[in-house]
């Protein structure tokens, strides 16, 4: 993320013309707004340009300080009076990055609070009576960041909500390590079941859909029809709900966008097994000082910035431990491991996908890859490595996100899922730099266009989402949007909400099936269902066979980064390739 963060700074860099506008404060409340809810009474605004209803920073749970850090979140205090719910939320505690929009000296910096367990709804403009009658669909995003960085604010999902008659809630959930750590210390004098979890953010999750099933009916939505959706860390978010039997009958589809099925079991997290730098038992005497005994009181009085200290490593960036198989929150043989027994998981109707080119926004700030024009503007070094080295890495993560998950599901008898991958590459070019090359249909992508708004990275946005790429792109952003909202209301994409799209036909792996449906624009195919599936022995012989390599080296490079997180595939390739990447070089 940290990497993603850099590129994306020095892109907006290199498109500034003008400093930024400034910030003209919160919105004024607007009494069309109100809403009576049984956490007490409450007043937004309406968007000037969607005329959508939106109520920011609502508390769904109390803040997770003193004796409530590192323990389930626990339901928030009724108040009184008028809330008005316009500023945005505190941000939980996370690293400063170059997307912040900082000066560069801040980087690293620890911002935020503890207190940040908010959530934002956006619904379309109606009468507070007509809310209560409208038992619309409810879509809840969890957002990405690696589990480690991300907020509210970020999402305006004001166009989603107006355009299709959803309403849209946006959460925000602790991270790093403040959403999971795993240390024995931690389970003292818990006085609830899942106190004895270390999945701190994903309790935070559960306890908002909880939120959502006893407050979002006079905002306008259904509570029987709750759908969650994310990306990148939030798809991996989605798929511990999916199969956590804490979160089972609160939400009823689930979408994962980029999403994975990864957990780390609960004795590497804690350190009882393994050697994990970041586990438990090893950051736990950091975090107070060596000599001075490890107990849940003393971790819980600890400084924020202590907590991140003892996770830095020499580069300053962060890795900890996220998504912990613990036997309490989510099963503790993993996340994947119970995809072939629909009993075993919460089996509701599915859509998993991914990006073709989710590497490329990775790759793009690597100097052994790109150029640095005036140090700040990446160029290509070697297009046909470049578009190799994201190829195979990216239809990887295909396999490992999407094909494998769904034929495991649909081969244990859970029917339906749907599967997509995004191929939209059509952004424009600065200063000579071809961002459709660069970044291409790259990792999160997607996110504007589900959304229906192009403001995904400041000052870049104008580069990527043109005027000349606008009539088309806008074409498919409504096809996913109503794709994903005929989801939400009916449990199945079909043809989208006026049954005028292609058919978006539900994963099969019977041989030549029409089985993954691609969204682009007419240019590139269009919207269409193809029978494409992969895998990793697909992916290998096609690396191995790939004649645009100009050296065995790079195959070898190629092939051992798909090895890093696939080590089942090592007996595969070719013979003689190093334990790590030289990247090309």
């Amino acid at each position: 993320m940290k990497r993603v963060a850099m590129l994306l700074a020095l892109l907006a860099l290199a498109a500034c013309s003008s400093p930024p506008p400034a910030d003209p404060g919160p919105p004024q409340v607007d009494r069309l707004t109100t809403r009576n809810l049984p956490q007490g009474d409450i007043v937004g605004f309406v968007d000037d340009d969607t005329q959508a209803h939106i109520w920011r920073s609502i508390p769904y749970a109390k803040a997770p300080v003193g004796d409530l850090r590192w323990r389930a979140p626990r339901p928030p205090e009724r108040w009184t009076g008028w809330r008005e719910a316009v500023k945005p939320a505190p941000w939980c505690p996370q690293q400063l990055s170059a997307l912040d929009g900082v000066d560069k000296a801040r980087f690293g910096e620890v911002v935020g609070q503890e207190d940040c367990l908010y959530l934002n709804v956006y619904a379309p403009s109606m009468s507070q009576a007509a809310a209560l009658q409208a038992k619309l669909p409810v879509m809840v995003w969890i957002h990405g960041g690696s589990n480690t960085w991300g907020r509210a604010e970020q999402y305006d999902a004001s166009v989603l909500a107006s355009r299709f008659e959803v309403i849209v809630v946006v959460i925000q959930y602790r991270i790093g390590a403040l959403g999971w750590m795993a240390h024995p210390a931690l389970r003292e004098g818990g006085t609830l079941p899942d106190d004895a979890s270390p999945n701190f953010g994903t309790l935070d999750q559960i306890r908002a859909l909880e939120w959502v099933r006893d407050e979002i009916a006079p905002f306008g939505g259904d509570p029987g029809r709750v759908t969650i959706f994310g990306e990148s860390a939030g798809g991996h978010n989605v798929a511990s709900l999916l199969v956590s039997p804490r979160a089972r009958g609160l939400f009823h589809r689930a979408i994962i966008q980029s999403g994975s099925f990864r957990s780390t079991p609960l004795a590497q997290a804690e350190g009882l097994e393994g050697d994990k730098p970041e586990a438990g038992l090893v950051i736990a005497p950091r975090i107070l000082g060596a000599g001075k005994p490890v107990t849940g009181d003393a971790l819980r009085a600890a400084p924020v910035k202590a907590i991140y200290d003892a996770y830095k490593r020499p580069d300053g960036d962060l890795d900890p431990i996220r998504v912990i198989a613990d036997g309490t929150v989510l099963p503790a043989g993993g996340l994947d491991a119970v995809l072939a027994d629909p009993a075993g998981y919460n089996a509701v109707p599915v859509i998993t996908g991914a990006n073709l080119d989710e590497m490329k926004l990775f790759n793009a700030l690597n100097p052994k890859l790109v150029d640095f024009v005036f140090g700040k503007l990446p160029r290509i070094r070697d297009k046909p490595f470049y578009e190799a080295v994201s190829r195979y890495p990216s239809r990887m993560w295909r396999a490992n996100a999407v094909d494998e998950p769904a034929a495991r599901m649909t081969g244990g008898g859970h029917a339906p899922v749907w599967a997509y991958r995004f191929d939209w590459d059509e952004e424009g070019k600065i200063l000579g730099s071809d961002l459709g090359a660069l970044l291409g249909a790259g990792h999160s992508l997607e996110i504007p266009f589900v959304f229906g708004n192009f403001k995904l990275l400041g000052a870049f946005d104008k580069y990527a989402f043109t005027a000349g790429n606008r009539a088309t792109r806008t074409t498919l952003s409504d096809a996913m949007m109503s794709y994903w909202v005929n989801f939400a209301a009916t449990g199945a994409p079909g043809k989208g909400v006026e049954g005028d799209l292609p058919e978006w036909k539900a994963w099969s792996s019977a041989p030549k099936a029409e089985r993954l449906i691609l969204f682009d624009t007419e240019k590139g195919g269009g919207v269409r269902m193809t029978a494409d599936r992969e895998g990793g022995r697909r992916i290998v012989a096609d690396l191995l066979a790939d004649a645009t390599l100009k050296t065995p080296a790079q195959r070898c490079d190629i092939f051992t980064r798909l090895v890093r997180d696939n080590p089942e595939l090592r007996p595969l390739g070719p013979a003689g390739c190093p334990a790590t990447a030289t990247e090309g070089q």
